[in-house]
């Protein structure tokens, strides 16, 4: 496959695959984390890494995995969309109040997850980078597109917005050049980046239940709604569990989780973690 703006290595070895984005060398900390995780649920699909600027041998250490890169730029947006979707212009137009958005998060490398549409492949997971996968979901492939858990953390009135840290793809150059031609117009401004634009280009998308993308702040602010036996995917929004942070004790059991996650494990049994208090 030869596709502007997109450099894979080797071919897929399966028609659907897991991707994930890594833009800087602490996402790839969490998408090695991400790939263990799934390693162990037993998939048979590909495990694909998008990136841009990654040393090589970070990109080395997470083809160990037995992952698959693809080296990719990012879009051709125009130098007024840039400008508009730049960290300090975007959190001054739309601040985060709900999190601590860490130093390395870089909002306009975002819109990179767009690059999935030109994969080679007929299906398509997206999990962020800062999450883990506690179960099997290879059943996600069967979901149409668009299909996308909603941005539950602080309130059940969330359910009408959507979370892109986890949803189901049917890659298409064809949709990926449509995408282009909605993403970058004059004066559009796209709030949450990938987020926002996602639900507005998919504005009949599908839900997927909340444990597929179960948000950690849930714990914390929502905790009926948490039961370990359910959660199927773990979403560390905002602070990163790589992270020394301000919440870091409130959410110790999920962190330690995560880190037995990102080591060779052992890791524990669902069952035998506490439940919020």
């Amino acid at each position: 496959m030869v596709t502007s703006g997109i450099h894979p290595q080797g071919k897929a070895r399966s028609d659907r695959a897991f991707v994930t984005l890594a833009t800087n060398p602490d996402y790839a900390i969490g998408a090695a984390a991400l790939f263990r995780s799934l390693r162990r649920t037993g998939t048979t699909a590909d495990l694909v890494l998008l990136y841009t600027d990654l040393p090589d041998d970070a990109v080395y250490d997470l083809c160990t995995l037995g992952v698959r890169a693809v080296h990719v730029d990012l879009l051709s947006t125009s130098h007024d969309f840039n400008q508009l979707h730049t960290r300090d212009r975007l959190h001054g137009a739309a601040p985060f109040t709900k999190g601590e958005k860490p130093p390395f998060h870089t909002p306009l490398d975002n819109f990179a997850k767009l690059r999935l549409w030109q994969l080679d492949y007929d299906r398509v997971v997206f999990i962020d980078a800062d999450a883990i996968v506690l179960q099997n979901i290879d059943r996600l492939f069967d979901y149409r597109e668009f299909s996308a858990a909603p941005n539950v953390y602080e309130s059940l009135a969330d359910f009408h917005r959507l979370n892109s840290g986890v949803f189901t793809a049917r890659p298409s150059q064809a949709t990926f050049e449509a995408m282009l031609k909605r993403l970058d117009q004059p004066g559009v401004f796209w709030r949450r980046t990938d987020q926002t634009f996602l639900e507005t280009y998919f504005p009949n998308w599908h839900g997927l239940p909340v444990f597929d993308n179960m948000l950690q702040y849930v714990w914390l602010n929502l905790p009926d709604l948490w039961r370990w036996q359910d959660i199927r995917v773990l979403h560390f929004q905002y602070e990163k569990p790589w992270q020394d942070h301000a919440k870091a004790d409130s959410l110790r059991v999920l962190i330690d989780l995560w880190k037995a996650h990102a080591s060779d494990g052992p890791v524990p049994d669902l069952r035998d973690l506490p439940a919020p208090t």
